[in-house]
């Protein structure tokens, strides 16, 4: 990834740029503000990881849930109102045996 100053907008905002250098990927180049780009550098768990692997993310975190997983979820939250679950020391002692 490169990140460069590219435009100055007003007075003080400054675009950058953020450019995909993987081969196996289409390459684009989009313009973000100073401000989302040291919120999206933020947001990295390590160095290398990719401002796609990032965005991706958040993408995630917008989608909706499976009618799968939400008939799951239901389940689960009955599970746990009829008493139907295990406290992490019973788990942890049965993984012991």
């Amino acid at each position: 990834m490169k990140s460069k100053q590219s435009l100055v907008i007003g007075k003080h905002k400054y675009l950058y740029n953020i450019a995909s250098y993987i081969p196996a990927m289409a390459t684009t180049t989009i313009q973000i503000s100073k401000n989302l780009l040291e919120e999206l550098k933020s947001r990295k768990m390590y160095d290398k990881e990719s401002y796609e692997d990032i965005i991706r993310d958040l993408l995630e975190d917008s989608m909706e849930l499976s009618k799968e997983t939400l008939n799951n979820i239901k389940k689960s939250e009955a599970d746990i109102k009829a008493g139907k679950i295990k406290t992490l020391a019973e788990v942890e002692a049965r993984l012991k045996r």
